[in-house]
């Protein structure tokens, strides 16, 4: 029996995910949780097979809570399953240890497999998450920041709001808002605090 559990802090999605699942002989849905903190405490708890991961949650994003569970659980599967597709957003989840990465318009047919090939320590990824990992693999694109994207970054990471690192860098709330979103753009994010960490992992932003 593979044990799973369904990590999502919208309850819609569990019962959707978990309705999936039910019927399968060999699958069992052994608990569910609606953030990173509670993931951690739920797989020391039910010591699952594998994770269906959202990869946007309030707080602790997913990737960083796919390297929480497996720092406690080294042997369990994490598979991300999500909306989002961006370049970035997969990398982080892969070198977070994610085993998978689907995406939420999969078929049931297609999650249970997947849920079985992880279980079986294959990789499962979503068809075009598959070919954005090769294109990455085999044609790795330089991400370059310009000087004020990175001074911006910089004030981010420090905890600063758009308004305050207007004030500090002299420049319009506006402006802010046009750095934040190129960046986002170079480094295949969505948001603030993925731009900080994939900056810092691509050297782009000191420590």
């Amino acid at each position: 029996m593979i044990a799973v559990l369904l990590v999502d802090d919208h309850p819609v999605v569990r019962a959707g995910v978990r309705g999936m699942l039910a019927g399968e002989p060999d699958i069992a849905v052994v608990g569910e949780s609606a953030s990173a903190a509670e993931a951690v405490t739920a797989v020391r708890a039910v010591r699952p097979d594998v994770v269906l991961m959202d990869l946007r949650m309030p707080g602790v994003d997913g990737a960083a809570a796919t390297a929480d569970v497996l720092a406690v659980a080294p042997g369990t599967r994490v598979v991300v399953l999500t909306t989002y597709e961006t370049d970035g957003d997969i990398l982080r989840a892969v070198e977070a240890g994610a085993a998978g990465y689907l995406l939420k318009d999969v078929s049931r047919a297609e999650l249970v497999d997947a849920v079985r090939g992880a279980a079986r320590g294959e990789t499962v990824l979503a068809p075009s998450v598959a070919g954005r990992v090769l294109r990455q693999l085999r044609h790795p694109r330089p991400v370059t920041l310009s000087p004020r994207e990175v001074d911006v970054l910089r004030l981010v990471a420090q905890g600063l709001s758009n308004g305050e690192i207007g004030l500090r860098l002299h420049i319009t709330e506006a402006t802010v808002k046009t750095h934040l979103l190129r960046a986002f753009a170079k480094l295949g994010v969505t948001d603030r605090t993925a731009a900080v960490t994939t900056a810092m992992a691509a050297g782009l932003l000191p420590f």
